[in-house]
């Protein structure tokens, strides 16, 4: 067994603050990705005001070995009332930036890409001055129902990549490496006025060099942020931790991303992919883009 180190160690939260986020979701019957795949960071974000919003689920269509979140469950239909609630907790909270992931809902058509629409359409209308971050999953494929989530105009796009091509068949059976790379490379392509973004987990058994192959995978295909961070295993059942990566590591990554051309590169043991995600608006104005 490999003993976690102290530099994983997380300060205990101010639960008076976390308790009122709490409140929230519990009041609109929402769910967190924060909550659902027991992020260690959990604490830091709910005592800031902020949380990554879980629509759809919390039931997965998929069996990701390393995702604590449930696959057990038989996904339910969606919810029409999930927008209007998902807006209010965002008004309610007073956010500038909001991060909006799902599970993956293969058993849809389209995969869960109107719903996706709606949110943004329904938080447009709550918090018109939020900017708005969909982590989204493969889609299977469906690139039309990717274009339609792009016509909703988030201001990003993040897909992750989780982990280095020779590890996908273990650590994300379900999912394929080039398909991520397209999604991202089609998403630039369709919406190229959207910031493109990605995530990397490492301890699963990678090499420095598969990692730098990776990251110059990712910039090929122009993703402009990037995220590495280490992978916890959640429970006994879940994939084990093979390394814990020493910060010193995260930090060489971070220098090597900003050579390569990163807008934005996160690095550290405790990053994920929506930890402090509300930087990118200060990089929205450094590398401003529009539409038209």
């Amino acid at each position: 067994m490999v003993v976690k180190p102290d530099w994983l160690r997380v300060k205990a939260p101010q639960w008076e603050r976390v308790g009122s986020v709490k409140d929230i979701l519990r009041d609109l019957d929402l769910n967190t990705v924060c909550e659902e795949a027991s992020c260690p960071n959990i604490g830091e974000c709910f005592h800031h005001g902020t949380a990554t919003f879980l629509i759809m689920g919390p039931a997965c269509t998929r069996a990701c070995p390393y995702c604590d979140i449930d696959f057990e469950k038989k996904p339910v239909a969606l919810d029409p009332t999930e927008p209007e609630r998902l807006a209010e907790a965002v008004r309610r909270m007073n956010l500038n930036h909001v991060v909006i992931t799902s599970v993956n809902r293969d058993d849809l058509p389209d995969g869960g890409a109107s719903q996706f629409v709606r949110c943004i359409q329904q938080i447009r209308i709550l918090s018109p001055q939020t900017t708005i971050e969909v982590l989204i999953p493969d889609l299977c494929g469906n690139w039309a129902a990717l274009e339609t989530i792009l016509n909703a105009d988030p201001e990003v796009i993040n897909h992750n990549t989780e982990t280095v091509p020779r590890l996908y068949k273990r650590v994300r059976p379900q999912g394929e490496y080039q398909r991520t790379l397209e999604l991202l490379m089609r998403s630039r392509q369709l919406a190229p006025w959207v910031y493109t973004k990605s995530g990397i987990m490492v301890g699963l058994g990678e090499t420095d060099a598969e990692i730098q192959a990776t990251m110059a995978d990712l910039r090929h295909v122009d993703c402009d942020i990037l995220t590495i961070g280490q992978y916890l295993q959640p429970t006994a059942k879940h994939l084990g931790v093979q390394d814990f990566v020493h910060p010193d590591q995260f930090a060489k990554w971070q220098a090597l991303g900003e050579e390569m051309g990163f807008l934005q590169i996160v690095a550290s043991p405790l990053t994920r992919s929506s930890y402090h995600a509300e930087q990118v608006q200060a990089l929205m104005k450094q590398y401003p883009r529009s539409k038209s």
